[in-house]
């Protein structure tokens, strides 16, 4: 059977009814396609005969897709607003080394920085905390779904100083990599006086949708369900990767052949404690089946990497068995991939690779392949807690909507040794009262917390702040605003009467024509005070303190050798161990373009976006374009855009205030900013709890991020891949 590659499978996308770039409508206008020809200078693109060009192709574009279904015009619009993006980016997959493929990345990331369909916001992490729990004693993980397993967490009885907070960092620095952290925290926990406790507590702000975590790729799924199960390999909190499931495994000499050898004796129990099954091989074949079958946003992930998956979810293939995922014995799995992958192994750390108790699901009402319908009457797997079975370190032994989750220790869990704590309660919290995080961290309610600007006060009269309070280390997590460029709906698709746009037709026409224009999208991105936006949340001193301004975070990962290419025409050599984010800006720099998205050491830390003269020459220049389509665009024709928000959060109103008034002002009035409110459920159910872009319910959106599945810029990059196969592209209204 014919493999589709990683490669082919990318370049085989199509949009508009050809493949990208052959005849879309960029090239089409005689618009650069990608970083190779690109040789266009900010100065150019000022120039009259461009702009004219620009209004007249906005003006092709939204008449084209007045006349097309939603699918047709998603097309269209990817094309016009991130075509050159993706061919830059495709350009990627014909590198010849891994280090070639990390420069055409971040060259193709540049390009999509400067289309202006998202701004990046900040990291997790970045703010003040106060906490009992030992730091780094959790899985340590760059990518996937490791760092959120909570088993190996040493808590305390006590809040822990800042002082030992920062003393017990520096013992992880030292002992990282030797497997002996855990026992020398430990040891200092004692001598420092601390007692600890078997819980791990904290909170929640979104139940989950299903507890299936083949079937969804939102972390508010998956953060809950990935307690329950173990993978194949598992990061510890050191950051090494080690046996899970699996207790060894090998590679074939070409790479294409990954053979895991499955521990023997772990079992599959109920919600109650129940055997159901032992564990095996096969728990994994079903599982990625299933994870296929059920479509859930985890799939793309895996087309061109696994050998016939691509073919499977098109139809080309029914019969699974000539997927490359097969298990020769009870404990034998082997993944046959379609070209060498040198992360392959990072990708085992997150939910596509699940194993799935297949008895058990079947008992369930499921079913496989074409049989596979999750609607049918009789399907119950992943209703709820007691509709999984677990092979994990814990089971949910309670999970009450907008209350609580209690997980208790899994009593048949094979390695209890790795256990520190024989519970886990996880408390709802709608965010209404700023001071409960931590009034609830101090009375040992939660194990700890952030402190938002309230609580900084609160904690500084009452004598705490200085004794307690300490700065959270930031992670690779990236929370990002979103332009959306195909908007459908002015109210939420689950409720009518929730989060209405209070904008009339004509000022939704004339906000969905500015949109469209790459140099409105920038003049907003450049009037946003992305400072003050967080410093409601993390307090004016650590304002940059989690701000980020790439997508792929910049030192996420560097060449293992020197490398040239072309970028616009110049041969470009970057040395061995240059960052990815250093060769970013060399992009952005070429093109002209006043974003700083790397300082010569970070893409942290700093703002590189707020730029109010940039914003108010982008805005000009996007008036004159839409001046020459007819629309009329001043102080008194205020293009009015919406950007959801839970009012019934102080904090989060704080937040959107202040945004709002610094693009306002920017703009000198010509961009009004509409804050829709609503409850914090109604707020997710804008854009985070939808499955499609055309129920995508606002202009500006900023409740979601992006967290790396596996250690390779394009586990971010992917997410923004047409057709529907980029997770992301949705937050954008389109598929």
């Amino acid at each position: 059977m014919k493999c589709i590659s990683r490669r082919d499978f990318m370049k085989g996308m199509v949009v508009g009814g050809a493949a990208l770039g052959s005849a879309g409508v960029l090239s089409a206008c005689g618009s650069s396609s990608s970083s190779e020809t690109t040789e266009t200078t900010t100065e150019e693109t000022s120039s009259s005969s461009e702009t004219t060009g620009e209004a007249e192709l906005t003006a092709t574009v939204t008449s084209a897709v007045a006349d097309m279904d939603y699918y047709g015009a998603s097309e269209y619009i990817y094309d016009y607003v991130l075509g050159d993006f993706y061919d830059t980016y495709m350009t990627a997959f014909d590198a010849e080394t891994t280090s070639e493929r990390y420069v055409l990345m971040a060259i193709a990331e540049a390009k999509l920085l400067e289309s202006g369909v998202m701004l990046p916001l900040y990291s997790a992490g970045g703010n003040y905390a106060i906490s009992r729990i030992v730091p780094r004693t959790t899985d340590y993980a760059n990518a996937g779904s490791d760092s959120d397993r909570y088993h190996s967490a040493l808590v305390a009885t006590e809040l822990i100083s800042a002082e030992d907070i920062q003393a017990l960092r520096d013992l992880w620095d030292e002992a990282r990599g030797t497997g002996t952290y855990i026992d020398e925290a430990k040891a200092y926990m004692e001598e420092h006086g601390y007692e600890l406790g078997d819980t791990y507590a904290t909170y929640y702000t979104t139940d989950p949708q299903t507890y299936d975590v083949l079937a969804t790729s939102k972390a508010a799924d998956s953060d809950v369900i990935i307690n329950t199960f173990d993978g194949l390999l598992e990061y510890d909190n050191e950051g090494v990767q080690q046996p899970a499931l699996a207790e060894s495994y090998e590679v074939s000499d070409d790479g294409l052949t990954w053979t895991f050898h499955i521990r023997e004796g772990v079992t599959w129990v109920d919600s109650q404690g129940r055997y159901i099954a032992d564990a095996t091989a096969d728990d994994f074949v079903a599982g990625f089946q299933h994870m296929l079958d059920a479509a859930g946003g985890l799939e793309w992930l895996v087309e061109g990497v696994i050998e016939g998956a691509s073919e499977y979810l098109s139809g080309e293939i029914t019969d699974f068995s000539q997927v490359g995922v097969s298990a020769p014995d009870d404990y034998t799995l082997v993944y046959t991939l379609c070209e060498p992958c040198s992360y392959f192994n990072t990708m085992l750390g997150y939910s596509c690779f699940a194993p799935l108790c297949r008895t058990y699901y079947t008992s369930m009402g499921g079913k496989f392949g074409i049989e596979f319908d999750a609607s049918a009457s009789d399907y119950q797997y992943g209703k709820g807690k007691d509709s999984i079975v677990y092979c994990g370190p814990y089971i949910i032994s309670n999970a009450t909507a907008n209350a609580t989750i209690i997980f208790t220790q899994n009593e048949t869990y094979y390695k209890p040794e790795h256990v520190n704590v024989s519970s886990i309660v996880w408390y709802y919290n709608d965010g209404s009262d700023t001071l409960s995080y931590y009034n609830n961290t101090l009375d040992g309610t939660y194990s700890g917390s952030g402190l938002n600007a309230n609580a900084i006060e609160a904690a500084t009269a009452d004598g705490n702040f200085d004794t307690y309070a300490y700065i959270s280390t930031t992670n690779t997590t990236s929370y990002m605003s979103f332009v959306n460029v195909n908007r459908q709906i002015w109210h939420n698709s689950n409720d009518e009467s929730a989060m209405v746009s209070p904008k009339d037709e004509e000022q939704q026409a004339t906000a969905y024509e500015a949109l469209l224009n790459q140099h409105f999208r920038m003049a907003v991105n450049y009037a946003w005070d992305r400072g003050s936006y967080l410093a409601q949340t993390k307090g004016e001193a650590l304002k940059y303190a989690s701000m980020r301004n790439t997508y792929t975070p910049g030192d996420f990962v560097y060449l293992l050798e020197e490398t040239t290419v072309d970028i616009n025409g110049t041969a470009t050599t970057f040395p061995e161990g240059t960052f990815y984010g250093e060769i970013l800006q060399a992009q952005l720099d070429a093109d002209g373009s006043v974003i700083v998205a790397w300082d010569g050491t970070s893409t942290d830390l700093f703002d590189g976006w707020y730029n109010v003269d940039a914003a108010v020459e982008e805005m000009d220049l996007a008036v004159e374009e839409l001046a020459a389509m007819g629309i009329t665009v001043d102080a008194d024709n205020p293009v009015y855009i919406d950007i959801p928000y839970p009012n019934t959060s102080e904090t989060r109103t704080n937040m959107y205030n202040a945004m709002k008034q610094s693009i306002e002002n920017a703009l000198d009035g010509r961009v009004i900013v509409n804050l829709v409110g609503g409850t914090q459920d109604e707020w997710y159910y804008t854009g985070y709890n939808v499955d499609i872009g055309s129920e995508s319910n606002y202009d500006l959106y900023d409740l979601s991020g992006w967290g790396p599945d596996y250690v390779d810029p394009s586990t971010y990059l992917d997410t923004m891949l047409p057709d529907g196969s980029g997770y992301m592209t949705k937050c954008l209204g389109l598929w």
